[in-house]
């Protein structure tokens, strides 16, 4: 089937492209001799998760529970769930399926106790990780902190855990303006882990793994000494925001939005696509860079990755995408109403949550339907 034959707006992955960042990323993983632990939340996808275990991912990461659910289900079997545990959650935690390994974050006593109490009504053991803050200031314990070492210790003496070490995520890299820039977050990453767990070793606490990653960090890291695992999880897609702070090109974005133009009225500087808000998002994109785009940009020729710099992407309703021109003169004559439209999206992981499933692409050419797993418990 070619792409125009598909109802839109669809979502779009350039096989070529995907296996070409997978390969990257595992292939930089096994050069600096860390596990690679991908983030499935970017794509929630069975395929795409079995390409990564298959190229030599050690398991994978979740945000939700309902993905750790369906990936063990489909026979995933080694799984981090990497958000703060919801005490709502520690008994489905401890009752968790024996067959898979799944390993959880906390950072709190709150959601230790929660955990510990469900362990024991359960009799079962859960691997825990203790998540730190280093730098991002979104959650986690301060490694200064007189808690961060005395929920470490903890969690090394309890009976119904099993300490699996620490764990962060540099998402402070996103306010980068330029690839040079990301480099300081992720070497702030690394060295506030190793220094953490430098502190609690010298303490008599062992700290058995050092897992951390983001997207931007992990695509221009030099030097992981000292760490046993990263866990970026975008890289499999990339998108708008990290071709403008510098983490790749538009040759590695592997998802677009395929849309119709619905409405261009003459004489108008705009016209509208079918791919408003529940195909995009509004994710503003990396709005501390200059950035002209609006929510989304298009494609001028795919093939030669060229973009249109004259037009962009204004704003989105519900269901509408209205594109405007610097000038009537710039669109008239083309952008006819069913008219096809190819949208490089802001941000993957969000877009990819909008839709039901993926068309896979070979050049024009769909060869096969990818389910997106985003349902919630």
């Amino acid at each position: 089937m070619h792409i125009n034959e598909l109802p839109t707006p669809a979502l779009l992955i350039d096989l070529d492209v995907l296996e070409r960042n997978l390969v990257s990323m595992q292939g930089k993983a096994n050069r600096m001799g860390v596990f690679l632990r991908p983030h499935i939340k970017t794509h929630k996808c069975l395929e795409i998760g079995r390409k990564q275990l298959e190229l030599g991912a050690k398991g994978i990461t979740v945000s939700t529970m309902y993905e750790a659910q369906e990936f063990a289900r489909a026979g995933f079997r080694d799984i981090t769930w990497a958000f703060p545990l919801p005490p709502v959650y520690a008994a489905t935690v401890a009752r968790f399926p024996e067959q898979t390994t799944l390993r959880v974050v906390v950072d709190s006593r709150e959601a230790k106790g929660h955990l510990e109490k469900a362990c024991r009504t359960a009799e079962r053991k859960v691997h825990v990780w203790l998540k730190v803050d280093c730098g991002y200031h979104r959650a986690g314990v301060d490694p200064q902190s007189p808690l961060a070492v005395e929920l470490a210790q903890s969690l090394v003496e309890s009976p119904v855990l099993e300490f699996d070490g620490i764990l962060s995520h540099s998402g402070h890299a996103y306010s980068a303006r330029r690839r040079e820039e990301i480099l300081p977050f992720a070497h702030e990453e690394r060295d506030t882990m190793l220094g953490f767990a430098e502190h609690l070793r010298a303490k008599g606490i062992k700290v058995p793994g050092i897992s951390i990653g983001s997207t931007p960090a992990m695509s221009v890291i030099d030097d992981l000494t000292g760490i046993t695992e990263i866990r970026p999880g975008n890289y499999a897609f990339y998108d708008y925001t990290q071709v403008m702070i510098g983490s790749c090109g538009v040759q590695d974005c592997a998802l677009t939005v395929l849309a119709s133009v619905i409405s261009h009225q003459p004489g108008a500087a705009h016209f509208v696509t079918d791919a408003g808000a529940l195909a995009l998002s509004k994710d503003a994109g990396p709005t501390h860079v200059k950035n002209e785009m609006g929510m989304g940009i298009l494609f001028e020729d795919y093939a030669k990755r060229r973009l249109v710099s004259h037009i962009r992407l204004a704003n989105l309703s519900q269901e509408h995408g209205k594109v405007v021109a610097q000038a009537p003169r710039f669109i008239e004559g083309t952008y006819d109403v069913g008219e096809r439209v190819r949208i490089l999206e802001h941000h993957s992981c969000l877009t990819a949550a909008q839709f039901d499933r993926y068309y896979v692409v070979r050049g024009d050419e769909v060869i096969e339907e990818w389910k997106i797993l985003r349902g919630r418990i």
